[in-house]
């Protein structure tokens, strides 16, 4: 099963994504992504972070979608439990080694996008 939400906006303009936010994108990062194709907040965020991923050039086998489905007593799916998911989308950004750098739940004042690239900067900035 796969996640369609995921796949890029094909009306989306990548121009109109800031080129820090996708230098960060590009670093070397491993994406899990954890969404729904039912879930609005993942229908209205999802294709534009998959654009977004597009535009930084983010190889395809750096990318992981999990579906989730809605269970009896919460989120159901691959990884729901060792990541403890609760809320959707929610994107896990690792290093090389499996090491978790940054994370994004359900919804921020800026774009998925934005949000990593931002708390990916500050974990360059302090490292």
């Amino acid at each position: 099963m796969t996640l369609e939400t995921l796949s890029p906006d094909p009306s989306f303009d990548p121009d109109s994504i800031d080129q820090a936010v996708l230098d960060a994108l590009a670093g070397d990062y491993r994406y899990k992504v954890w969404g729904g194709d039912w879930c609005g907040d993942c229908q209205r965020q999802l294709p534009a972070f998959g654009a977004a991923l597009a535009a930084a050039e983010v190889p395809d086998d750096r990318i992981e979608s999990f579906p989730v489905t809605k269970g009896p007593d919460g989120k159901e799916g691959p990884g729901v439990e060792e990541y403890g998911i609760e809320l959707i989308p929610t994107i896990v950004v690792e290093d090389a080694d499996g090491d978790e750098l940054a994370r994004f739940v359900e919804d921020a004042d800026v774009s998925i996008a934005e949000a990593l690239a931002r708390d990916l900067a500050d974990i360059e900035a302090t490292a």
